[in-house]
């Protein structure tokens, strides 16, 4: 079997941490004992690129356990727990490439590794696999029955290949799932982010003018948390409805030339690039943070900042480089990467569940549905998310109310009125 990970010696540590993070998968883990028995995947070659994690391991065992030649490469050079690829390798014979702090070279080799691995099923996290697939190796595209994707970001490329006429397979946008971003994004972002922002500074977050740069699902979930642990919220939006929201929501909304002025930390968390700029960075205070939980490393301009800083030096703590603008040092966290994942361990394993749940069925929908399907993006049909809400309730021990056939007969008809 080839790889390419760090060193198997870790690969113990990574087999605790895999089966931790398992404890509270139940979810995944009903469907890896349904995938055991059917084998829906059994004989398809798989290539999946996502962060490499405790989490994802056990959606990788799933879909092994469903019967798929799969491997897995990293989907963020800095994401990779190494101790899980290792184990991984070692412990479950999965073949991965993953090293945390690749460079960009290894980063597109191991990518190129995952296309060679001729799939007929992708999966993918930012959408990069798929961008190779529809680039360099478009000859295979039409070989692929359909590719999951992960992430805002993701699906927002994917939608720009479907409306140019350019998408060459089926598409499911598990990120738009409500069991993915009410959740996953909400509550796994929003815990993570706060998560990673304290492991790399050990600031105190109470008091804080915490700017929030985007009110979607994980900029909601992170200024909820924010608010919670004390600090002072401020959003910015380009949205109008979503600045409405945000406004309703109880936190100051403004423009980003005037939030710029008056924060202590900033997080973008907008899935679009240049959000923080050169115009910003001018007149931040002195001992500003900036990070990023966007999936790319584009959404804070630092080439901008580079350029303008008299003095630069590089971890000052671990995950923290320190940029002198004006005199005023700024601190710019994991590199403007993912900072929940980069200087954390990324979303708990609770939430993950349902996520990689929503992975896991929507892949095996795809090899059952894919002669019906159109080179576009398609939505995880609801009866996959209400199978996936239904199962962990269960597994939380809640019960819920049904109708009765006078209610269903209610909610059916016109005729009944005042």
């Amino acid at each position: 079997m080839n790889y390419d990970v760090k060193d198997l010696k870790l690969a113990p540590g990574g087999k605790k941490r895999i089966e931790w993070a398992a404890q509270d998968m139940p979810v995944l883990a009903q469907i890896a004992r349904d995938f055991a028995r059917t084998k829906p995947l059994k004989g398809m070659k798989m290539s999946a690129c996502l962060h490499v994690t405790a989490e994802t391991a056990n959606l990788v065992r799933t879909l092994k356990a469903g019967g798929a030649d799969i491997i897995l490469v990293a989907s963020n050079p800095l994401s990779t727990q190494d101790d899980v690829a290792a184990s991984l390798v070692k412990d479950y014979g999965i073949p991965t490439y993953a090293i945390t702090g690749e460079d960009n070279k290894s980063y597109y080799k191991h990518l190129n590794i995952a296309l060679q691995h001729k799939p007929v099923i992708t999966m993918d996290d930012g959408a990069d696999l798929i961008h190779l697939l529809h680039t360099k190796y478009s000859d295979w595209a039409p070989k692929v029955i359909g590719s999951m994707e992960e992430t805002t970001t993701g699906v927002i490329r994917l939608r720009a290949l479907e409306a140019e006429g350019k998408l060459k397979l089926p598409a499911i946008a598990v990120n738009d799932a409500q069991t993915k971003n009410m959740f996953d994004n909400r509550y796994g972002t929003g815990q993570s982010t706060i998560d990673g922002i304290i492991r790399a500074t050990d600031i105190l977050i109470a008091g804080k003018t915490f700017v929030i740069l985007g009110y979607g699902w994980c900029g909601r979930g992170l200024a909820d948390r924010a608010r919670g642990m004390g600090a002072k919220v401020v959003i910015t939006e380009i949205d109008e409805i979503k600045a409405l929201e945000a406004a309703m929501d109880g936190f100051e909304v403004m423009t980003m030339d005037q939030a710029a002025k008056i924060g202590d930390l900033f997080c973008t968390v907008t899935g679009n690039l240049k959000v923080i700029r050169k115009e910003h960075f001018k007149v931040m205070k002195d001992g500003a943070f900036v990070c990023n939980s966007g999936h790319f490393d584009v959404e804070i301009d630092i080439p901008a900042l580079k350029a303008l800083s008299t003095k630069f030096r590089k971890n000052v703590r671990n995950f923290v480089d320190e940029y002198v603008v004006n005199k005023k040092r700024i601190y710019v966290l994991g590199e403007g990467r993912l900072i929940n994942l980069a200087a954390a361990e990324g979303h708990p394993a609770c939430v993950m569940d349902m996520s990689f749940s929503t992975q896991a069925l929507a892949t095996e929908y795809v090899v059952k549905n894919h002669k019906n399907l159109e080179n576009k993006v398609y939505n995880v049909p609801n009866d996959i998310e209400v199978k996936i809400a239904k199962l962990k309730l269960k597994a939380m021990g809640i019960s819920i109310d049904k109708m009765t056939t006078e209610q269903i007969k209610y909610l059916e008809s016109w005729e009944m009125g005042t």
